[in-house]
């Protein structure tokens, strides 16, 4: 028998992965600067179907990659610049170790760096692409940016992710693109539309924390290190996209309003900029200067029915957004210096509204407390020193709740010291027998311009009230009358028994019974369902069964949760009434 022997483990799948030490052995890496490698590159371990075939009869744990991505990884010219960094690492240790001052210098002077722009535009070939993508790249640049310097992370890295956070918060608020806020236990959460993309992201809360020690931060520090240059080059497109100055500029004459504020400046104008920029309390600057164009209105075509609905519909929506966009126009806030300014102030700016706080919170405030045209001062407090009469004191949950619902909802919910109601998450959206919150139901009817089902169910009981103290006091006034005129009649049916007389027969007119079209339908199509039903398929017949059984489960949980709700509620109306 001639032809060569096919030798195990040397085709098929057994080929195709590498282990990480060989991966790294060929690429002459480090761990360390492998898996930075890794991570710029996007490169993740795979799992082999037949784990044991690629393992070369082993079942020892290991990390697997593909063999073709790391043969894209040995033509990487940042694998280059690692390389350079370790020569560069070893001469100065050498150079320092002799006492060589002016070689260390020199060296330091010329310590190798090198740039991701090509690795963004890589893994990104379009702009929607990086947009689809910001989400991750918010969430972490912004958890940075909270970060105390405390030594565990760069501090340039710090200030660079606090500028490009800031960067992407004036462009929000420039562009109006916020639509959805909710605060959870985690942080705020954020929903923005841009250029037609979804973008949610987390802020976490300002505490002053320590760090947790079973994080790696190097890990996190490399994804940071793309990010921010992801997170650069998008500010710097959505800027031009909008006609502003990148980096950002203040509006001449919002920087000419704050200095006059803050004559006492106690930064140097450049170390006070990016303070004056996260303020978030001015307008920016705009690379021309131009006139606000009028806008046109569109032509309007003949078309099918269908697609007039869907035209209609979509202009509905469009006028409901405008409405949302401007939801705060024309109203000044005053943010007191207990509640959360920064989130508080980018929520009003980016609905239209005005905002400031007291100097002495943060640079970039534009009117002061005494300032009578004041619509509404968000506080925190059970207590307040001196009270204006022509704002409402609010709560800042209600700036989110009217975000979320796309209207001013009644203040008197959130006055100062009042119970607030629960903040329910715009995220979750209710389907067909789902069990619906009745505070949504409140807001649903505020929507459409009706009132609330609670607000008419009291309305009722206190005419009802009403009604029934007048009926009380009518019954006293008829009872009186009533007793006359029963011996009346009594007297003159007596006589006319005497005389011989018949009694007078009613006699009622009858009803005819009109037959309802659309309930005789029902009940056809009913009968139909029902026979449809019981000519089934035994297969079909238990699929139909089981779904019915999880409608009918559903339903029934829905039915309980509602009737707590109720029980709920009418123990709490009775307490109400027992206090009143």
């Amino acid at each position: 028998m001639g032809g060569i022997q096919k030798k195990k483990y040397e085709r098929g799948s057994a080929t195709n992965y590498i282990t990480r030490n060989k991966a790294r052995k060929k690429l002459q890496l480090s761990l360390p600067d492998f898996r930075r490698l890794c991570i710029l590159k996007g490169i993740y371990p795979h799992e082999p179907k037949h784990k044991k075939k690629v393992n070369k009869g082993s079942t020892a744990p290991r990390t697997f990659y593909l063999l073709k991505d790391i043969r894209f990884l040995l033509h990487e010219p940042i694998v280059g610049k690692f390389r350079d960094y370790k020569v560069f690492v070893r001469k100065l240790k050498k150079a320092a170790g002799k006492t060589e001052w002016t070689t260390v210098e020199r060296l330091k002077e010329n310590k190798p760096a090198y740039k991701l722009d090509h690795i963004v535009k890589e893994r990104y070939p379009s702009f929607i692409d990086a947009l689809r993508d910001i989400d991750d790249a918010l969430c972490m640049c912004f958890l940075f940016s909270t970060f105390a310097r405390t030594g565990k992370c760069h501090v340039q890295t710090i200030t660079l992710c606090r500028r490009l956070t800031v960067e992407w918060m004036n462009y929000v608020i420039a562009s109006r693109a916020l639509r959805k806020v909710f605060i959870s236990i985690k942080g705020i959460y954020y929903q923005a539309e841009v250029m037609g993309q979804i973008i949610t992201w987390l802020v976490p809360y300002q505490f002053s924390h320590d760090h947790p020690t079973d994080v790696d931060y190097r890990v996190m520090a490399t994804f940071t290190e793309l990010y921010t240059t992801l997170l650069g080059f998008i500010n710097f497109r959505l800027y031009h996209s909008l006609n502003l100055l990148y980096p950002p500029k203040l509006d001449v004459k919002a920087e000419m309003e704050l200095k006059e504020e803050n004559d006492d400046d106690y930064a140097m104008n450049s170390e006070s900029y990016l303070e004056k920029l996260s303020a978030l309390s001015t307008s920016l600057a705009q690379v021309v200067a131009t006139a606000e164009e009028e806008e046109g209105e569109l032509d309007q075509f003949p078309v099918e029915d269908e697609d007039m609905e869907k035209m209609e519909a979509k202009e509905k929506e469009e006028k409901q957004l405008e409405a949302q966009k401007k939801l705060f126009e024309g109203l000044k806030f005053f943010l007191n210096r207990e509640v959360p300014r920064e989130s508080l102030a980018f929520i009003i700016r980016c609905f239209g509204g005005e905002v400031s706080w007291d100097t002495s919170v943060c640079i970039g405030s534009t009117y002061e407390v005494t300032d009578e045209t004041i619509t509404h001062q968000i506080v925190d407090r059970p207590n307040i020193d001196k009270q204006y009469i022509n704002r409402y004191y609010i709560q800042p949950q209600w700036v989110h709740d009217c975000i979320n619902a796309k209207i001013l909802l009644p203040v008197e919910d959130y006055f100062r010291g009042v119970t607030l109601p629960p903040h329910l998450s715009p995220f979750v959206e209710e389907k067909d027998g789902d069990y619906v919150p009745p505070e949504k139901l409140k807001i649903m009817a505020l929507q459409r311009g009706e009132k609330p089902a609670q607000e008419q169910e009291d309305e009722e009981e206190e005419e009802d009230e009403e009604e029934e103290e007048e009926e009380d006091d009518e019954e006293e006034e008829e009872d009186d009358d009533d007793d006359e005129a029963e011996e009346n009649n009594l007297k003159k049916m007596e006589d006319k028994r005497s005389k011989g007389k018949s009694l007078p027969v009613k006699v009622t007119a009858g009803k005819v019974k009109v037959e309802n079209p659309a309930r005789l339908e029902q009940e056809e199509k009913a009968e139909e369902k029902r026979l449809a039903i019981m000519m089934m398929k035994k297969k079909e017949k238990y699929l139909y069964d089981k779904i019915m059984f999880g409608k009918k489960r559903k339903i029934r949980e829905a039915n309980k949760l509602t009737a707590k709700r109720k029980a709920h509620d009418d123990a709490e109306k009775s307490k109400k009434k027992a206090k009143k």
